[in-house]
């Protein structure tokens, strides 16, 4: 061996550690810089914030959010008796019961855009400008491919991703016009992550990140900031009601994580979305997957980066390990089914 071949591997390691060494002191750096000067979250006082889907669930904590800090507050869902009960609530948790006015609308933001923009700027004639616009509303059916009917995929579809964009498309003029706005589209884990049984909701949830992430370069000139809400299995009626359609390998896939309750995924969202994340998750797998899924999306901050550049190899051999578990749990149920039926072919 010669000195050659001892020398060039010696200087690449120590190039390496230096390498290792500034990265770890530039985040440190970071870290500190964001502490001290960290952005300013906007006062919402008097401001009108829309929740489509806010008659329930996620979309009514985050309305009540609205109304502690003292925002205006308008609730959109489709049920007016389910609408004028969230109203109440949403009255009794204003920050100044005086001045506030709370408001419902009884829409369904997803059959036809000319009758969600024309409710819309009636609104805003009523209420004033709408300064973040919350869309919540979601329907899952879980099942197979085939197990899928074709008007299913069209409520999901219209619900999850039309209602959404109709919404935004309806305010996004005005917003413009203002050079000030916050949108938030609420999606899903499994709008980063393909999951058995939910071909077609992901499919839906999936199609709002493309939705974000073109909206965010398209607004931030103009002082519009776009949060992607990323939460996981909620506690919701909504959810209770998908937990009836799901296949056996799909709930064995769910109970990997801890169901979580609304008002904590509505508050991470609420931070988030006035801080101006692009990614807002909950809990150590929601971090795990928008890290994965970061790709490239928008950048928060210098600490974010180097979080996600130093984590992703590491964190893809975890991602390896829970999808071979959801794989073999897969295979599990597949064979329990196979055995049953064998079984029943067997009886007399």
């Amino acid at each position: 061996m010669s000195a050659t071949d001892i020398i060039i591997p010696t200087v690449m390691l120590k190039g390496l550690s230096w390498l290792m060494q500034a990265t770890v002191v530039f985040a440190v750096l970071t870290l500190i810089y964001e502490y001290l000067f960290k952005r300013k979250i906007k006062d919402i006082r008097n401001k009108h914030v829309v929740v489509t889907g806010g008659s329930s669930g996620i979309g009514k904590c985050m309305a009540i959010i609205a109304a502690k800090k003292g925002a205006n507050v308008t609730i959109i869902a489709r049920n007016k008796q389910n609408l004028e009960k969230a109203k109440e609530e949403i009255l009794q948790a204003c920050e100044n019961k005086d001045t506030q006015r709370v408001e419902c609308l009884s829409l369904n933001i997803g059959m036809d855009y000319l009758t969600v923009e024309k409710a819309l700027a009636n609104l805003e004639n009523v209420m004033g400008p709408i300064y973040m616009l919350v869309n919540c509303a979601g329907l899952a059916i879980a099942g197979k491919i085939e197990d899928t009917t074709p008007e299913n995929l069209d409520d999901m579809i219209r619900t999850n991703f039309l209602g959404t964009y109709y919404c935004i498309k309806a305010v996004t003029p005005r917003m413009k016009a203002s050079k000030e706005g916050v949108i938030v589209l609420v999606s899903s884990q499994a709008g980063l992550l393909g999951i058995f049984g939910y071909t077609a909701y992901s499919g839906t949830k999936f199609a709002l990140r493309g939705l974000a992430e073109s909206l965010e370069m398209e607004l931030r000139p103009h002082g519009i900031s776009v949060t992607l809400s990323l939460p996981p299995d909620t506690d919701t009626p909504g959810f209770a009601v998908e937990e009836l359609s799901k296949p056996m390998e799909t709930k064995v896939i769910s109970q990997t994580v801890k169901l979580v309750q609304p008002e904590v995924v509505a508050e991470k969202t609420f931070k988030d979305a006035l801080a101006r994340r692009f990614f807002s998750t909950v809990g150590w797998e929601g971090f795990i997957i928008a890290t994965l899924c970061a790709g490239m999306s928008p950048l928060t901050s210098c600490c974010e980066l180097i979080l996600q550049s130093w984590l992703m190899g590491v964190l893809r051999l975890i991602g390896v390990l829970y999808r071979n578990f959801f794989e073999r749990a897969i295979a599990k149920c597949n064979n329990c089914t196979n055995s049953e039926a064998s079984e029943k072919v067997k009886e007399p």
